[in-house]
């Protein structure tokens, strides 16, 4: 009986593997519809070595199920073969005495099968080693969410001011900024990131009070000592550094205040540039006609689409979770998306389910629009960074020099200008840097 259990175990254990094999080679033949012709010729390899691997294991299950004591009647398919002579079985006939499923049934004997492979026949080749390595990675790796605890900053911010958020939260006051929070993904309820606002602008105020005191006494330099201190009249040196505690504040709430739809601007131009090309996928997958949620789950386990596999997580989520059904799901997602073209695909593709619609139909004729749309959004932005690139070169390289020389010949001329050639070359070295860090920022965000 022992060895019984045993035999059944490593039977299980061989089906078990040749799935994941047989999983594997589905992946593989997924992506090989969108590879180029060297991944072609490298994944159809790889396929042909899995077969062989299925075959080897389906060639062992013979001896173990010959192994193996075979109870109840047999039907008229199960007749006992005719004996067969030595030299038959030698040859690699079944022998005598089994049934068609390789039990022996009269001598059984381990060694009175068909001819065996050799030990280097069984040998794995090093791509096959590659790809068993990877199915047992993939087996050992647990996905296991970890919590997320909140900052010491956050929790500040909330035991400073929770309850004024909470009012502003339940009025609607901000109503925008959660909707920006939702799409843009940040990990932030609204009541938190109102409480950051208000704990940011405390901040900047004391901040800002602290720089008005000190140029309130000093000023700075371009020659050493750098840091002076002021003479002349009190009240006039606070008018001019009143302002800074007042617009500190007034910029960090602003700032602050436009960050998350900064970011769902962002995310947006992310999830359109991925856009056409996950549909592409979407219409190859769908045309196995599996299941349509599957093919979000597929998607995701390509990781070649990162900011559209958020806005598909919160789709299985809203399934596999809440409960839902797939339409109501594809709605709430396209509602929370921060992209338009990913909302009018989910829509499109409620309505299709919903109608019993053809799905390979559906993806392919969208995301020809899609790329048509993506080819005229790269033209322009290819247009437009030709403009910058002039601006640029106008501003940052010509106009300091043409500055610089105009400002030498004013003081060498003697009209006025009572800068030294330190300060002069400090300011244009300053204005350059300032230049490029607004282009800097532009670019940011552009991206």
């Amino acid at each position: 009986m022992k060895d019984e259990g045993q035999n059944f175990e490593k039977l299980r254990k061989i089906i078990a593997e040749e799935k994941k094999i047989y999983k594997e080679i589905y992946s593989l033949e997924i992506s090989r519809r969108n590879a180029n012709l060297g991944e072609k010729k490298m994944i159809a390899a790889q396929i042909i070595s899995l077969k062989k691997s299925i075959k080897k294991s389906n060639d062992e299950i013979p001896a173990i199920l010959n192994s193996m004591e075979i109870t109840g009647a047999l039907s008229p398919k199960d007749e006992i073969i005719k004996e067969k002579t030595p030299a038959e079985i030698k040859a690699g006939f079944i022998p005598s005495g089994t049934n068609r499923l390789g039990a022996n049934l009269t001598h059984p004997h381990p060694t009175a099968w068909k001819k065996g492979y050799t030990l280097e026949e069984l040998k794995p080749t090093p791509l096959e080693r590659e790809t068993i390595k990877r199915i047992k990675k993939k087996q050992k790796k647990e996905e296991e969410e970890k919590e997320k605890k909140p900052s010491e900053y956050i929790r500040i911010a909330n035991l400073l001011f929770s309850n004024i958020s909470n009012k502003i939260v339940t009025d609607k006051t901000f109503e925008d900024l959660e909707r920006d929070l939702i799409k843009a993904n940040l990990q932030y309820t609204p009541r938190s990131y109102i409480s950051m606002i208000f704990l940011s602008v405390l901040i900047s105020v004391f901040i800002g009070i602290i720089i008005a005191s000190f140029f309130l006494f000093f000023k700075l330099g371009a020659i050493v000592p750098f840091i002076t201190r002021l003479q002349g009249d009190f009240a006039l040196r606070l008018v001019r550094v009143i302002w800074i505690p007042v617009l500190a504040p007034i910029l960090t709430f602003m700032i602050m205040y436009i960050f998350p739809g900064l970011e769902k601007a962002s995310s947006e131009d992310r999830i359109n540039e991925e856009l056409p090309f996950a549909t592409i996928h979407m219409s190859a997958i769908s045309g196995a006609m599996i299941d349509p949620s599957k093919i979000f789950a597929v998607l995701i386990t390509t990781k070649e689409y990162p900011f559209i596999e958020k806005e598909f997580k919160k789709l299985l989520n809203e399934i596999n979770i809440y409960g839902y059904d797939l339409v109501t799901a594809l709605r709430h997602t396209a509602y929370n998306s921060p992209s338009k073209r990913l909302s009018e695909l989910l829509n499109g593709l409620a309505t299709t389910v919903n109608s019993g619609g053809y799905l390979p139909e559906f993806f392919e004729k969208r995301s020809q629009s899609l790329l048509f749309e993506y080819n005229l959004e790269k033209e322009k932005n290819t247009k437009a960074a030709e403009t910058f690139m002039d601006i640029y070169i106008s501003i940052v390289i010509a106009a300091p020099m043409i500055l610089m020389v105009l400002l030498m010949m004013m003081k060498i001329s003697g009209l006025g200008i009572s800068l030294s050639t330190q300060m002069i070359t400090l300011i244009m070295v300053l204005s350059v840097t300032m230049i490029n860090i607004v282009f800097l920022t532009f670019l940011q965000l552009k991206r």
